[in-house]
């Protein structure tokens, strides 16, 4: 039964950080270059909504579960038995607990400025909104959680590689 639980842990660490990867890779590589090439309205509205959107169940478990799982097989494998996979599992996760301080000292207080600039068509200026939001800062950041997520799934993705020889 504990194997068990040392396997599926390991596993729904790399599955819940790939998805975070994915995400963090989208928004570097397609949302936000599309939304710097929009007019300021286009932009503050579109990121408004796309920030409330996102927060909810399913990514919050997702972006909080990452950290979780990877905690849970840092601790299911502690043991000598299991110490191949303890570096790969603890580098996880310190890089994707970097991510997570960039995320709520950086990106989320940036996210929250532009939606407490309120409703776009009541905003008279537009053009200072988004330069206050500071689009170069959101990211440059978010490139750094996309590959430190991208680096912590790897990781968790060799520990996988690992578990399955030890368990061989």
């Amino acid at each position: 039964m504990r194997e068990a639980f040392r396997a599926g842990s390991v596993l729904l660490a790399a599955m819940t950080m790939g998805i975070m990867a994915g995400v963090f890779q989208l928004y570097a590589h397609t949302v936000m270059p599309g939304l710097g090439r929009t007019d300021d309205r286009t932009f503050v509205g579109a990121f408004q909504a796309m920030d409330r959107a996102i927060i909810n169940p399913l990514f919050m478990a997702t972006f909080l579960g990452a950290f979780a799982f990877t905690g849970l097989a840092v601790v299911l494998h502690l043991d000598a038995d299991s110490r191949p996979l303890l570096p790969w599992l603890v580098v996880a996760a310190v890089l994707y607990a970097a991510v997570l301080v960039i995320t709520f000292r950086i990106n989320l207080p940036l996210n929250n400025m532009i939606k407490a600039a309120g409703d776009p068509d009541a905003i008279a200026d537009l053009a200072a909104v988004r330069e206050r939001f500071d689009e170069a800062t959101w990211v440059r950041w978010n490139v750094v959680r996309a590959v430190a997520s991208t680096a912590a799934f790897a990781c968790l993705a060799w520990a996988l590689v690992r578990y399955g020889r030890l368990a061989a």
